[in-house]
């Protein structure tokens, strides 16, 4: 009987797909890590911490847990002039919709008790009232 030929690896380099699969999970997993620490001045192994502190979801919704997405490093812009981040502003980790909707509100406390006040008495029900 002949031999079979190896077959040709679908991917680059010498892997199956399945290792293939792992392997780029994995650089995905040390690109985000390595930009996390350059980014927001967190140490090693500081977000996943962070996302255990955190119960794995979203500090504010309580929602999204970053399988899809990862979830943002939430600081406060406030802090750090410039791209890079001191790591003494890092607040939490937050999914996008909740990362952009304190990103619109500039930290603005005010901006959240305006919105507290909205939600619990709406203009619309004073229309009920009046006759």
């Amino acid at each position: 009987m002949v031999p079979a030929k190896p077959r040709p690896a679908p991917h680059p380099g010498p892997r199956c797909a399945t290792h293939h699969r792992a392997e780029k999970k994995r650089r995905k997993a040390a690109a985000h890590e390595t930009y996390t620490q350059k980014t927001y001045g967190l140490g090693p192994g500081d977000y996943a911490r962070l996302r255990e502190l955190q119960g794995g979801r979203c500090a504010i919704c309580r929602r999204a847990t970053g399988a899809t997405k990862a979830l943002a490093v939430d600081h406060d812009h406030a802090c750090c002039a410039g791209p890079v981040s001191c790591g003494n502003c890092v607040r939490g980790l937050l999914c996008s919709p909740c990362n952009r909707t304190l990103g619109h509100a500039r930290d603005e406390l005010d901006f959240f008790k305006r919105a507290y006040r909205y939600l619990k008495n709406p203009p619309a029900r004073q229309l009920e009232v009046d006759p």
